[in-house]
């Protein structure tokens, strides 16, 4: 058995993204692949039970036969918080290491580490200790921030020794991929830092559901609820005058556009273009020549309380924090592995 372990310094890195397709590309390549998440934080209840969202994901989406006792050893919940700054947890690494020999006959098990090097701290399980107990090798995957990802990919390597195997450096917007690639990967590669893959930053991966912009809104549907699952790329503020909104919304494809109420002329230009919603700020509804319109192009409405600087301000934190548990993206994430993950390579370093 072969134990990876996917880390990284920061929240919304990609992990998902690299553990999935990389037991995706292993499983294609017939190895027997297991998957585990030591340390969930994202709680959701299967029948009487309560396991990680992206366990929970891997194993309907891989086919893993392990029960979800397995691959989603520990939850993190408000109880089970309370009990540990209690001091009434225990054998809670005893429990996850028990679930992590069960998978000992697979030739390769992916470990989903959390949002930093430290999460998992108070219990033993922060990535170091992970590492090391479960004797497994580490792949770092760090988002673009600027020279502060080759910071962290080559301190990772300094930090973890022989258990660091290299990284990949993920979301690296358009303009930079070149000096991505052709001067900070070659540069960490002198410095011994392997890097197997560079992945630009993607507009489908990206993309947020009609559904979760309403729920991250706290909205009101005023019409189209069977198309909620739609995927927006882009937004639009509906605030100049049409003939200019009409030529911004025509460049922009599969948006959301955001504007008020009483701005029907807007409404009506945007749902002539490629729009998957609109968002109507101030708590207000829009007229029935614009509902009738848009349940004729199957174009939701959505109403919500704040204001639109508040609206906005509310998508922008949202944004590079969706997840990847859509099936869309699934086939999204095996494509760009695919191209820009050098398996090769990889297997040969791991081996």
């Amino acid at each position: 058995m072969i134990p990876i372990l996917i880390a990284s310094t920061t929240g919304y890195a990609g992990r998902t993204f690299v553990s999935l397709g990389l037991a995706a590309k292993l499983i294609e390549q017939g190895y027997r692949v297991g998957y585990i998440k030591p340390l969930g934080k994202t709680p959701v209840k299967k029948g009487k039970n309560v396991y990680d969202a992206d366990a929970l994901f891997m194993k309907e989406t891989l086919g893993l036969g392990e029960p979800l006792d397995v691959v989603s050893p520990f939850v993190e919940t408000y109880e089970s918080q309370t009990l540990l700054l209690a001091g009434r947890s225990k054998n809670i690494k005893k429990r996850v290491l028990s679930a992590f020999k069960l998978l000992k006959k697979k030739d390769f098990v992916i470990i989903s580490g959390t949002g930093n090097l430290f999460d998992g701290s108070l219990v033993n399980m922060d990535t170091l200790s992970l590492l090391h107990d479960m004797k497994a090798r580490l792949l770092m995957v760090e988002p673009w921030q600027g020279e502060a990802a080759a910071d962290s990919l080559f301190g990772a390597s300094k930090l973890f020794g022989e258990r660091f195997c290299g990284g990949v450096i993920n979301k690296v917007p358009a303009p930079a991929m070149s000096h991505v690639n052709d001067t900070v990967r070659p540069f960490l590669e002198k410095k011994g830092v392997k890097i197997y893959g560079v992945f630009p930053k993607d507009r489908a991966l990206e993309a947020i559901s009609v559904r979760q912009l309403n729920t991250i809104l706290n909205g009101k549907v005023l019409c189209c609820e069977d198309k909620l699952d739609k995927a927006v790329e882009n937004f639009s503020v509906g605030a100049m005058d049409v003939d200019s909104a009409l030529n911004y919304f025509r460049r922009t494809p599969n948006k959301a556009v955001i504007t008020g109420a009483h701005r029907s002329d807007i409404q009506l230009a945007a749902l002539e273009t490629s729009t998957r919603c609109i968002i109507l700020t101030g708590g207000l509804t829009t007229n029935s020549v614009v509902i009738g319109r848009a349940q004729a192009k199957g174009v939701p409405i959505i109403s919500v309380r704040d204001d639109t600087f508040t609206t906005i301000e509310k998508i922008e934190v949202s944004m590079g924090k969706t997840h990847i548990r859509e099936k869309r993206k699934v086939e999204r994430v095996k494509e760009l592995m695919d191209a820009m993950f050098d398996m090769k390579r990889f297997l040969k370093t791991v081996k």
